[in-house]
């Protein structure tokens, strides 16, 4: 039996009920889906019929509709905030989708998307979240096209988002640790159960979602949209930020030009909390940096036990993450190929050439700590 919204019991049943005795709103997941602010429930329901007639004058009126006055958003708590953007946003992509600037049509909606953000320490647009684990499940789910194969994709984003959670925690602890410390294989260890979510999530696309439905159907409702002058992007997978993950792993000091430009920019898009987890970590040591450091202190052929435990701990989360983005790669080529698709670069604003550069840094990375067992005779799980 599948749980509701149809995906297959993962890490994320396990982990996702731990998220409300957080005290950061934007966990309060049930909260914020069963929220309404606006009363767009009925309205958005007829949003995939709109968007199959490309009825650019009924999304227009259906935006101004759901535009709510000052009082009323100054009044909202931040879940209902975090809801009302969502059902905001998915009427903007959609007026975009069909060659409007929403903005520009529905100037009025600007000091209310102003405001959201100011509410909810966000972008002030939907992001991939307020899409995805912020979205209502059901018969209420905000859908652009209405296909199985959107709530296919939208369920493999939100199996990933507690997951990632977690790997925030591990991931800070992992920064604390020396790889002598037995703290330190116990953070990659936790944080390789939580990594593979996002495998997971990448074969649960693969099974569900046609690569040409995402090229010819929904990419272009992830287009960026201009607020005040300043262009954001759409609610995208990309937003996804394993980078909370590559950060300390390896990122943070063994990355690459184009790699790091797009993490600025990206950043952005993240709750404020994973925000500031970049920022007190950009600059550390990462656990590669580490294990090498300390592995070139070794002379003799064997580690010592809890040295050899933290190489092998960390060679196996990074496999995962290549396994990830091996698999990733290869979807987004098919999406991407010339003969399917209707835009240059993904969704994120990122050519697939960075996809092909993040891959090698991922497998360079792991060759360097396999090879370092391989040299001092450990046994690799």
């Amino acid at each position: 039996m599948l749980p509701e919204g149809g995906i297959p019991l993962t890490l994320y049943d396990l982990v996702a009920p731990g998220l409300q005795l957080r005290c950061d709103p934007r966990y309060r997941i049930s909260e914020i889906r069963e929220a309404d602010p606006l009363g767009a429930d009925a309205l958005l329901a007829a949003l995939p019929a709109m968007n199959a007639d490309a009825d650019v004058a009924a999304l227009t009126v259906a935006l101004r509709t759901l535009v709510p006055d000052p009082d009323r958003v100054a009044a909202l708590g931040v879940t209902d905030a975090l809801a009302a953007m969502r059902d905001l946003g998915i009427l903007l992509g959609s007026l975009k989708r069909h060659g409007t600037e929403p903005v520009a049509a529905v100037p009025e909606v600007l000091p209310v998307l102003e405001e959201l953000s100011r509410r909810t320490d966000m972008v002030p647009r939907d992001t991939v979240h307020h899409y995805t684990t912020w979205n209502p499940l059901g018969a209420r789910r905000r859908m652009y096209t209405g296909d199985i194969m959107e709530s296919n994709l939208q369920d493999a984003v939100r199996m990933v988002f507690p997951s990632l959670v977690a790997a925030l925690d591990t991931c800070a602890e992992l920064a604390r640790r020396e790889p002598y410390e037995p703290g330190f294989a116990l953070a990659l260890d936790r944080t390789a159960q939580h990594v593979q979510s996002m495998v997971d999530s990448i074969d649960f696309t693969v099974a569900n979602v046609s690569p040409v439905f995402f090229a010819q159907e929904m990419r272009s409702y992830f287009e960026e949209i201009d607020i005040a002058g300043v262009d954001y992007l759409g609610p995208a997978a990309a937003q996804v930020p394993l980078w909370l993950v590559d950060l300390t792993l390896w990122q943070c000091d063994r990355s690459g030009p184009a790699y790091d430009a797009f993490l600025d920019d990206s950043v952005r898009y993240s709750l404020p909390s994973w925000r500031d987890h970049y920022a007190a970590h950009k600059g550390g040591t990462s656990a590669v940096s580490k294990l090498s450091a300390a592995i070139s202190w070794e002379a003799a052929d064997r580690l010592p036990p809890q040295l050899a435990a933290s190489a092998v701990s960390l060679a196996r989360v990074l496999r995962i993450l290549k396994t990830f983005r091996a698999r990733h790669m290869t979807i987004a080529r098919k999406a991407y190929s010339e003969d399917v698709r209707l835009y240059e670069v993904g969704s994120g604003g990122a050519p697939i050439e960075l996809l092909r550069s993040v891959l090698d840094l991922t497998r360079d990375n792991e060759t360097l700590v396999r090879r370092s067992i391989e040299r001092s005779r450990t046994p690799v799980a």
